[in-house]
């Protein structure tokens, strides 16, 4: 008889349309695995590709404004996802950066868990969540502080529910084995490089794309590009908005959402990409170089996985980091770029987003899932 999948992922709606979502759907494509979430969305959204799908959820699908996100029921997410029942399955397939990995299981079920990233709020920022959330402060801080330690204590017992981590880069791996003392494969998520249009000859702007929330720091870019008087395109939209809107100086031009024709577009064309946040991977930096774009990046997680500097690596350099989350690190990271621009191959940028591609996904996690099935058996035996 053939294996019976179920795969898990967070909360599937209109508005999660980020990496997590591209790992859901690639598996998707290659495993006949029935879906399940806290919430789900999608299935009843004529655009998605899980139109009338049927998914799996939990008591929190029925929670008032929950399309617009569970977080705000973070105290209920963990007690939801242990809700699934998945006793009819043989393998279990988490995609997870929060709850995802602590379905309850059985011994006699593998669970391979794809880690995005251990919970972050409850972990890496911690202090940030408590700094700009309402409830960080006074009586409430305090209960937030416990919720928050509650969750770290489930974050860590529910890691031991998983049989194998698979962590989306080196950078990942070590925070997974920092929070759950657990190893981790590294199989880097899928890009949708060939969907990216490649141009040699750029045009004479500067680009970054990203939700403008604090983390990803485009303040600092923007403050960066105020000093440089160079021209500087912004995609996104968020929290930030009217605080970038407010500093930005006339070089600087605002586009907030774009349709992913138009994303693709300026990428192309960008003279350079600039992206300032640590990021686990970093997907919008793959997306760059796959157009032959050169990326001028913090020097920090993901990030050095994924982009090589023209400094140490000459021909085959695809961008250029800074050390600091600093407007000083910044201009001069630019600074350098412009100095090595000529050294920029933009063909061997699009063959180094080449390995990062869906179909290298595909054939790394199908033999990572094939192993795993082969260490259970002998196991079994």
């Amino acid at each position: 008889m053939p294996l019976k999948y179920a795969l898990v992922h967070e909360w599937l709606t209109p508005l999660a349309t980020g990496g997590s979502e591209l790992v859901v759907r690639e598996i998707l494509n290659h495993i006949d695995a029935d879906l399940y979430a806290l919430i789900d969305f999608e299935s009843s959204n004529p655009e998605s590709y899980l139109y009338k799908r049927q998914i799996g959820t939990t008591f929190l699908q029925h929670f008032p404004a929950a399309k617009q996100g569970v977080q705000k029921y973070l105290p209920f997410l963990p007690l939801a996802i242990e809700q699934l029942d998945l006793r009819q399955y043989d393998v279990i397939l988490s995609s997870s950066h929060a709850v995802a990995k602590g379905v309850l299981t059985t011994p006699d079920q593998i669970h391979i868990c794809y880690c995005h990233s251990p919970m972050r709020y409850a972990w890496d920022l911690t202090f940030d969540y408590l700094r700009e959330s309402k409830l960080g402060k006074g009586m409430a801080g305090w209960a937030t502080r416990y919720l928050l330690h509650s969750l770290r204590q489930w974050d860590v017992l529910s890691a031991n529910r998983v049989d194998y981590f698979i962590a989306n880069s080196a950078h990942t791996a070590r925070r997974i084995w920092r929070c759950y003392r657990r190893d981790a494969a590294i199989i880097y998520p899928p890009v949708n490089t060939d969907d990216f249009p490649f141009l040699s000859q750029k045009q004479d702007f500067y680009l970054t794309v990203s939700r403008l929330v604090s983390y990803k720091q485009v303040t600092l870019i923007v403050k960066a590009f105020n000093k440089l008087n160079k021209p500087l395109v912004i995609i996104g939209t968020g929290n930030d908005m009217d605080k970038i809107s407010k500093i930005a100086k006339s070089n600087i031009q605002i586009l907030g959402w774009q349709p992913d024709d138009m994303v693709k577009k300026y990428m192309a064309n960008a003279r350079g990409f600039v992206y300032a946040a640590c990021e686990d991977f970093g997907i919008a930096l793959v997306e760059a170089q796959a157009c032959g774009t050169p990326v001028i990046a913090y020097g920090a997680g993901g990030a050095l996985e994924t982009v090589r500097d023209i400094r140490s690596h000459g021909d085959t350099g695809t961008g250029t980091f800074f050390n600091q989350q600093t407007e000083a690190s910044l201009i001069e990271a630019v600074e350098t770029f412009e100095a090595n621009r000529e050294k920029f191959n933009p063909e061997y940028a699009k063959k180094h987003a080449a390995q990062f591609s869906k179909q290298m996904f595909a054939s790394r996690y199908l033999n990572f899932v094939h192993t795993c099935k082969e260490k259970s058996n002998k196991r079994e035996n």
